[in-house]
């Protein structure tokens, strides 16, 4: 009785190739469905977005960058409110980590030079932080899960660094001073109660808590696409004295938002007007 021969061995050239052409598939698939979505989840269409990018969590970041440039703000009935000025697009994504992840997906429809993200968050550091102060983060800590559908967990999140530098000389010919460290991206919005929760932070020795930059960081690594953050602390939650109100949030968006957000624009017009590249990393697949 003939023996069967052996199945032939896949060699390594071999699936490399086929990665290659899945990747090619898979790419190809959902660019047409991120050019379709963009315009969809904020009602402006793809040739009006610019190439410099604001991401925001809150409405009223988008109602003060519309009216300081005189345009207009479009996706007031979609989940996302949007407006373009001087190259600039400013983005209220919403809160949480999914529509952090979601929003960077969708850029891929415009490939961006540059994505800032300008968030608030909670400092850590009693008697050190306070109300107003300014975070530039120099990596997050991948605690909200949703950064795990990008990039294996061993993957760190970390921002681009010539993009975290420009923050840093706008922040300075602002002549602010900023706090800079870990921060810790988490999926619960209501842990403030939680005694647990709090000793694990202290071990951690972040700086601030949040829920959106880690997820940003690794989504936008994943994506090719430079991003970084500056983060105002809105509150201190460690102590219960310190735990956000809305009168309290009101007082800092009052007193803090719009340096906030100048800052953020500003920093963009440095890359921009001296034709920086944000890319510190070459992106290998």
């Amino acid at each position: 009785m003939e023996k069967e021969p052996s199945p032939r061995k896949i060699t390594q050239a071999e699936l490399n190739e086929l990665w290659q052409e899945n990747f090619a598939i898979e790419k190809s698939s959902k660019a047409a469905i991120v050019k379709d979505w963009l315009p969809r989840y904020t009602g402006m269409a793809l040739e009006q977005f610019g190439e410099y990018i604001l991401l925001v969590n809150f409405g009223g970041y988008v109602k003060d960058f519309a009216d300081q440039h005189g345009v207009n703000i479009y996706g007031l009935d979609r989940p996302m409110q949007a407006a373009t000025a001087e190259g600039i697009t400013i983005i209220n994504f919403g809160i949480g980590s999914p529509n952090a992840g979601l929003v960077i997906d969708l850029l891929e429809a415009i490939k961006p030079k540059a994505v800032l993200f300008l968030g608030k968050c909670g400092g850590l550091k009693t008697g050190k932080n306070r109300n107003g102060d300014l975070i530039l983060p120099i990596a997050a800590i991948r605690g909200e899960g949703t950064s795990n559908d990008y990039l294996p967990p061993e993957v760190p999140a970390l921002p681009a660094f010539a993009l975290q530098k420009a923050v840093s000389t706008t922040i300075r010919d602002y002549e602010r001073d900023y706090w800079t460290g870990v921060v810790y991206t988490t999926n619960k919005r209501v842990w403030e109660h939680r005694e647990d929760f709090k000793a694990k932070l202290r071990d951690l020795r972040c700086i601030a808590i949040d829920m959106e930059t880690a997820t940003i960081f690794v989504a936008a690594f994943k994506n090719q696409m430079p991003a970084g953050a500056l983060l105002l602390v809105s509150d201190m939650p460690m102590t219960s004295d310190g735990v956000k109100t809305e009168a309290s949030d009101r007082l800092v968006t009052a007193n803090f938002a719009k340096s906030h957000l100048a800052i953020g624009v500003d920093s963009l017009k440095q890359l921009m007007n001296h034709g920086i590249t944000v890319k510190h990393l070459r992106f290998e697949m």
